[in-house]
């Protein structure tokens, strides 16, 4: 705490502000006695009501003379009235306040400029909001094109055999996104195929054609639904996984590390992530889709009374090796585009801990929207072509 020493032992005085006026361009602020926390002290509301109640000075000066104590009290005082002639575009004058009171002033008003930055920052119209967010979604986009850039310059090098990464990082994402994931897939596409079984049960019951269930489940599972779903489980489990760990490399500088050594950070990060999901993303859409058909069998025998002989007869002769190759080929593109979401999202992270949080979340969100959006345009294209 800074502090003037009083006047030997003499009784304290209270901390008073008293206002003239030197000229018609200049307001003079006085400042006597001691300024302490635990006292009484004056409010900036005296020099508001001085400023309202003539005219507009062009410029406030402080005059400490009388000044024999102060601390903190006298800081918020100053940054107070700053605040005052900011708003009024009042000039102010530091220069008669002693050093110490200048320096926690300057620094004072430095945060409160952030501050003032921030706010001014904000749009006060509706168009400026809008313009705004233009303005992020444009940015945005640039980053995304940029990083697919990098992305397929890092293929182009896995190709001529020159990119720069470890075998056992992908041998690990495959482990990652393979055995480790069987359980959840597992769970997911037997309730799916459960829950398409039932609902077609209840309608189909009606017009005596309850065996075509397994054509429904059958074709649902294979087509759309297990290369969907397995695509977004993947995008909340290790889609976010991604995201939270090339974010965590980033907060603790570990990217940086690899570019100064001269290391590309795609190749050595995202390559092994990608090629490992896109791999195992074929196997566990066949492995949705058996476990899919198999649930729909539990609801086919179990409510309808159909042998399960016999709905896997009806289930073969639904499927034919189009619907197959269609589900794996978007399962394949789906893992692509999780593994693409997560590692571009860990790549946009901040530099705080929280920012790997939020770099999860968004994968999440990127993940599943840009799944749902494929999942749409296939359906247009098999559409268009027939498939």
């Amino acid at each position: 705490m800074n502090a003037t020493p009083g006047h030997g032992g003499a009784e304290i005085s209270e901390a008073r502000v008293s206002i003239g006026r030197t000229n018609d361009a200049d307001l003079t602020v006085r400042l006597g006695g001691a300024w302490r926390l635990h006292r009484a002290m004056p409010s900036a509301v005296v020099v508001e009501q001085e400023l309202t109640r003539g005219s507009r000075p062009r410029r406030i000066v402080f005059e400490p003379s009388d000044l024999t104590e102060w601390d903190s009290s006298l800081v918020s005082f100053v940054t107070s009235v700053d605040r005052l002639c900011r708003g009024r575009g009042i000039e102010i004058d530091h220069g008669a306040l002693p050093v110490g009171l200048r320096r926690l002033v300057e620094l004072a008003e430095t945060a409160s400029a952030n501050d003032y930055a921030d706010a001014a920052g904000t749009p006060a119209t509706r168009l400026e909001r809008i313009g705004t967010e233009i303005i992020h979604l444009v940015a945005g986009g640039v980053e995304i094109v940029e990083f697919l850039g990098e992305v397929v310059i890092a293929f182009a090098k896995l190709i001529h055999g020159t990119a720069r990464y470890r075998r056992s990082d992908v041998y690990a994402v495959v482990q990652q996104c393979g055995a480790n994931a069987l359980a959840i897939v597992t769970l997911i596409s037997f309730l799916v195929g459960t829950i398409l079984a039932f609902m077609g049960a209840v309608q189909l019951e009606q017009f005596g054609a309850s065996i075509y269930v397994a054509d429904l489940v059958a074709i649902g599972m294979v087509r759309e639904m297990g290369a969907m779903m397995t695509a977004i489980i993947m995008s909340g489990r290790t889609g976010a996984a991604f995201a939270a760990e090339l974010g965590t490399m980033k907060v603790t500088q570990e990217i940086d590390a690899l570019t100064t050594m001269g290391v590309s950070p795609i190749e050595f990060l995202v390559l092994p992530r990608v090629i490992g999901l896109v791999s195992m993303m074929p196997l566990l859409c066949l492995y949705a889709d058996f476990v899919g058909i198999l649930g729909g069998a539990s609801v086919g025998a179990g409510m309808m009374g159909i042998s399960i002989p016999i709905y896997m007869q009806q289930t073969i002769r639904a499927v034919h090796a189009r619907d197959l190759l269609g589900g794996l080929f978007k399962c394949t593109v789906y893992g692509l585009l999780v593994a693409f979401a997560g590692c571009l999202r860990g790549f946009e992270c901040g530099s705080s801990s929280s920012a790997v949080g939020e770099a999860a979340t968004r994968a999440v969100v990127t993940g599943i929207v840009l799944v749902v959006a494929a999942c749409g345009a296939f359906a247009v294209v098999f559409h268009v072509l027939g498939i």
